[in-house]
């Protein structure tokens, strides 16, 4: 593999590394915060997908290292999930769903673009991604259900 590519692949790795790590911290955050009947079951999953969505950033930050990049550390982290951060209401469920359809929405484009960056160069991060992709478009159809429910109920 060129060295130009393989440092365009390790970057958008990064950057999807970043995604996963600020994903564990507002689901992590929103799954502590939500109260109420209604809440239940959105806190319950986001306490899963805590465990799923760190998974994913060990396997990117490990893919990073293989390919000789630095994984970032806290400084480095950059941070953009602005739908994603808990509501001022903690009884606001419907604005934490539409907060996580739209992270797992960016981690499928920025695994799409990994996927395409690293077709025929890189089989092994295009398989990785593959499988990470498969996995977040799973977490939104799940919250995508969540979301026609908290609208059929008027939430």
């Amino acid at each position: 593999m060129k060295d130009k590519i393989r440092k365009q692949i390790i970057t958008e790795l990064i950057k999807s590394y970043c995604m996963e790590i600020e994903t564990v911290i507002n689901y992590q955050a929103n799954s502590i915060w939500l109260d109420g009947i209604r809440a239940k079951h959105i806190k319950d999953s986001l306490t899963a997908e805590v465990t799923s969505e760190l998974g994913h950033s060990l396997i990117v930050a490990n893919r990073i290292k293989t390919l000789e990049g630095r994984i970032p550390g806290s400084f480095d982290l950059k941070m953009m999930q602005k739908s994603l951060q808990p509501p001022k209401d903690n009884l606001d469920v419907k604005s934490v769903i539409k907060g996580v359809i739209d992270a797992e929405a960016g981690a499928i484009a920025q695994y799409q673009k990994i996927i395409e960056l690293s077709d025929t160069v890189d089989p092994v991060t295009q398989d990785m991604c593959i499988t990470l992709k498969g996995d977040e478009e799973e977490h939104r159809r799940l919250f995508k259900g969540f979301l026609r429910e908290a609208e059929s109920m008027h939430l």
